[in-house]
């Protein structure tokens, strides 16, 4: 199995929620940390990736934002104009007006169009080695099936030609499993792992796309074992809690009832893990990273989750 960060595009997914952003945001910086020149991208317009780097908003435009790492938003109009530019040797024009219009009316008629102007400008990155990383922050679960196919979609519609060539060398890179990933955030809660489950399934149909790994964000530590639980019900009775209570000054029982949610908490959500670990195949890892029972946006909050990841894949 090729290591999730050996690999040179990886696209981050998860259900709306969960911490994509973040996972993609710590996963670049981690592979930036290892010496790799790093591009991570957003491909949704209301994204705030540039957040968890506390930097200004990304533009199509690539910038450093950290020793190495690059970060970019993405822009179908922008690529529309690069594809012309690098293609078809149009010259470069501040907005790509008539044409633009003529590409949003073809986009809207044929699937894969706008999705493919997203892939394949980050392929081409990963094709002319001007990183050895590309992180996307990608769509979430319930569209990254639509923009991991849409070299397929093109190349069905498109039987020869410029267009035909091009979705060829992109269906060979999104099917190398040592060059392409796809990596599924999820949390230990119910819907989550439903969808993600369901997902694997769908990447496995309809892609040729391979899953690299699942991480799973939010994981509750265990802070009792079943003895200290125990301590905690003999010590939950009425003299006791009074004799408790006096003793410290003030009401305990909200700190028994701390305790049991905690208790109850980490079980449940142990056995969503369960069942995650069990309706996937037993060779796709799940990384897991601790929740962080702090501001989740930031660079040291970027840093604290790349630091988990870390740990996870040298495990």
């Amino acid at each position: 199995m090729t290591s999730l960060l050996d690999r040179r595009l990886l696209f981050v997914t998860g259900k709306g929620g969960v911490g994509k952003t973040t996972i993609a945001a710590a996963l670049a910086l981690l592979g930036a940390q290892q010496g790799k020149r790093t591009l991570v991208c957003e491909v949704d317009a209301k994204g705030n990736l540039a957040d968890f780097y506390e930097t200004n908003p990304f533009r199509f435009k690539a910038r450093e934002v950290e020793p190495g790492l690059f970060g970019m938003a993405m822009d179908t109009e922008e690529s529309l104009n690069e594809y012309l530019k690098l293609q078809l040797r149009l010259p470069v024009v501040a907005r790509v007006g008539p044409l633009a219009k003529a590409f949003e009316f073809v986009a809207t008629a044929a699937p894969g169009v706008k999705e493919i102007l997203t892939v394949g400008k980050l392929m081409w990155e990963v094709r002319e080695k001007h990183y050895d990383l590309v992180v996307v922050d990608a769509v979430a679960t319930g569209h990254i099936v639509g923009q991991l196919a849409a070299p397929q979609a093109i190349n069905e519609l498109v039987q020869v030609g410029l267009v035909r060539s091009q979705t060829d060398w992109m269906l060979g890179m999104l099917g190398d499993a040592a060059t392409t990933g796809l990596c599924i955030v999820a949390t230990p809660e119910e819907m989550p792992v439903n969808e993600t489950m369901e997902l694997v399934g769908r990447v496995r149909g309809e892609t040729n796309v391979d899953l690299a790994a699942i991480v799973v964000n939010r994981v509750l530590p265990e802070l009792f074992g079943r003895g200290e639980e125990a301590c905690f019900e003999h010590l939950n009775e009425p003299l006791l809690v009074g004799a408790l209570s006096d003793a410290a000054g003030g009401n305990v029982e909200p700190v028994f009832d701390a305790a049991r949610l905690a208790v109850t908490l980490r079980r449940t959500r142990a056995g969503h893990l369960e069942r995650l670990r069990a309706g996937v195949d037993a060779d796709v890892p799940l990384l897991y990273v601790p929740e962080l029972f702090s501001r989740t946006h930031g660079l040291r909050a970027t840093r604290q989750v790349a630091d988990s990841l870390a740990s996870e894949l040298d495990s």
